[in-house]
């Protein structure tokens, strides 16, 4: 029996094993979601916006690994999940992000609502396909689904016209793929990965760089085995948090722009270096030209292009980080079986690494007055004993939980890495917590990005979605604040908020409780109260506005050369020219 192209479209999902989608509905696909409505296999979760559906299937995607699913409509139903797309593509997200589009006869006479969808989403998808033939639509989805999770995971987009939802084919869904334009590469070049281990045996200053490629290989396993067996400090960028246990003896924690000092500092004098699943970016290397200058390079990456991009490597392994890792430990374990003896071998170099950790650990002063942001993070961090699930937003926050909330566990640490994005916190905390509704889930936020998807407050009441939201409020945009108090003689050029909304009472009209903190004794019991909560929940932390994140790599400078607390002319002044008591509006005097 024939299927009509909706029903295809349904039933190729299942065949995925997709449970799980999030869209908004429009008239070109309004035959698909009418057969969705129509099943219990794969539930959709209707979102109040279509970034939002899209910042909820990369939430789900990075909790489980697997395939993030969005449905929307033509025009700008697809243009607003672009900053979705641009996401997933540079955090190497697997989404398949499926777009109404206008009937085929009308694709180019500007008709209502039509856009080039695969022309605005060609720069920032992996892969992305027009269906003009129902007959083709089966072998379109296997296909999308396979490029998005294979090699280099990244979004896909597939633009279905209306007409084609409701054309009839014989259903008949690929058992494989084959596409003779894309092979990736999962087992690693046996001599180079000798070399490797050659490499990492005689070095006297080595350090483990661990970026976000490792998470989607899942190669946490492998990375503490290679790390316990070589008694190599491990430091991770900012999307390869999780990766390897926060509070294990080797970790450095978050190396680059707003890492911590001993990471850094490793890095710019270690002898070698291994890279896995990591891509050199600009916040890691900050000027390249100082760049661990002495260092030799292992670089492991299923991607070849990232590979030599930013930095040259002296041993490039083109393969699946969690395949190459395995077959390195191998030879490691055949070259080296005393750890005692490797760890006496490395004991200057640890030593050397404790030394910076004690010189210049992260620190701030909490006093009985204004809630520092850093105490907040510490005691959330205390009071969930390090369980559950942790999303953030883009700023001061973001660093500051990936300073000192020290995950344990892979794809317990969500965050937007490449694109930065302000407002991808709270909708993706609802697809983890879609993922595993069980977990604790957390969005750490701040009044400034948390406004800019705010709206999906309705989704977590309507499909009991229990994200806890806590909430940093300064009254700025914290991080553009800092940087004009650093380099443009605190002048706050549309960078103060303000003290609207009350976020208590906007979620009251949502019909959800919240807490406040005022000042530091507070604190607790507002994160007390809010974990205690069944169901969706605000805790609203009062902040000092003018706190600053360090360490911070300035622009242009080294991995060495790093501001580790306000220069003096900000401490004398208590800050920037402009720190003084905003009024009752929340609005600062010019």
């Amino acid at each position: 029996m024939k299927k009509s192209g909706a029903e295809i479209f349904v039933e190729s999902l299942k065949q995925e094993g997709v449970d799980v989608l999030f869209g908004i509905p429009g008239g070109v696909v309004l035959k698909l979601f009418d057969v969705l409505h129509q099943q219990k296999d794969v539930e959709v979760i209707l979102t109040r916006h279509e970034q939002g559906a899209a910042h909820m299937a990369e939430g789900y995607a990075k909790a489980t690994g697997r395939a993030g699913v969005c449905l929307v409509t033509s025009g700008p139903g697809m243009t607003n999940i672009v900053t979705g797309l641009a996401d997933a593509y540079m955090d190497s997200v697997p989404m398949v992000a499926f777009t109404g589009q206008v009937s085929t006869s009308l694709i180019g006479n500007d008709a209502f609502q039509e856009a080039d969808n695969v022309g605005i989403s060609r720069p920032c998808t992996k892969h992305n396909v027009l269906v003009k033939d129902v007959n083709d639509l089966a072998r379109t989805i296997k296909e999308a689904f396979y490029i998005a999770n294979t090699g280099r995971p990244g979004p896909v987009l597939v633009d279905i016209p209306k007409d084609i939802t409701t054309d009839k084919a014989e259903f008949k869904y690929p058992d494989k793929v084959s596409l003779r334009g894309y092979n990736p590469t999962y087992e690693g070049n046996k001599y180079q990965i000798k070399q490797a281990a050659e490499e990492i045996m005689k070095a006297k200053k080595p350090v483990i760089y661990v970026g976000g490629g490792a998470l989607f290989s899942d190669a946490a396993d492998e990375i503490l085995e290679m790390a316990e067996l070589t008694q190599i400090p491990v430091t991770m960028t900012l999307m390869g948090l999780g990766s390897f246990p926060g509070t294990h003896p080797l970790s450095m924690g978050m190396l680059g722009m707003h890492g911590s000092y001993w990471s850094n500092m490793a890095m710019h004098h270690a002898d070698l270096l291994i890279a896995v699943g990591a891509r050199f970016d600009d916040r890691v290397t900050g000027k390249l030209a100082d760049f661990s200058p002495v260092a030799r390079v292992v670089h492991i990456d299923i991607d070849p292009t990232s590979i030599k991009k930013n930095v040259h490597a002296h041993i490039p392994i083109v393969g699946d980080v969690r395949t190459v890792l395995k077959q390195l430990n191998i030879i490691l374990r055949s070259l080296d079986g005393n750890v005692n003896e490797r760890k006496q071998q490395l004991k200057p170099w640890h030593n050397q690494i404790e030394e910076w950790k004690k010189a210049h650990p992260f620190k701030y002063q909490q006093d009985d007055k204004a809630i520092k942001p850093q105490y907040v993070i510490e005691k959330l961090f205390e009071m969930t004993h390090n369980e559950g699930i942790v999303a953030t937003d883009v700023g001061q926050h973001q660093m500051w939980a990936a300073q000192y909330f020290k995950g344990k566990k892979p794809r317990t640490f969500i965050t937007s890495g490449g694109l930065g994005t302000m407002g991808f916190g709270f909708p993706a905390a609802l697809g983890a917590q879609r993922a595993y509704p069980d977990e604790l889930v957390m969005c750490i936020t701040s009044e400034g990005s948390f406004q800019m998807n705010l709206q999906e407050l309705a989704t977590a009441v309507i499909y009991k979605l229990p994200v806890k939201i806590v909430m940093l409020n300064n009254g700025h945009h914290g991080m553009v604040r800092q940087w004009q108090d650093l380099f443009y003689e605190g002048r706050y050029a549309s960078s103060v908020l303000g003290k609207i909304p009350d976020f208590l009472k906007l979620g009251e009209a949502y019909g959800i409780p919240g807490w406040r903190a005022e000042k530091p004794a507070d604190v607790e019991s507002v994160i007390r109260e809010g974990l205690k909560y069944k169901g969706p929940a605000i805790m609203d932390f009062q902040i000092y506005p003018f706190e600053n994140c360090y360490p911070m790599i300035p622009a242009g400078g080294a991995q060495h050369e790093m501001v580790l607390e306000d220069p003096p002319d900000l401490k004398t002044k208590g800050g920037g020219s402009k720190k003084m008591e905003a009024d009752d509006e929340g609005v600062l005097p010019a």
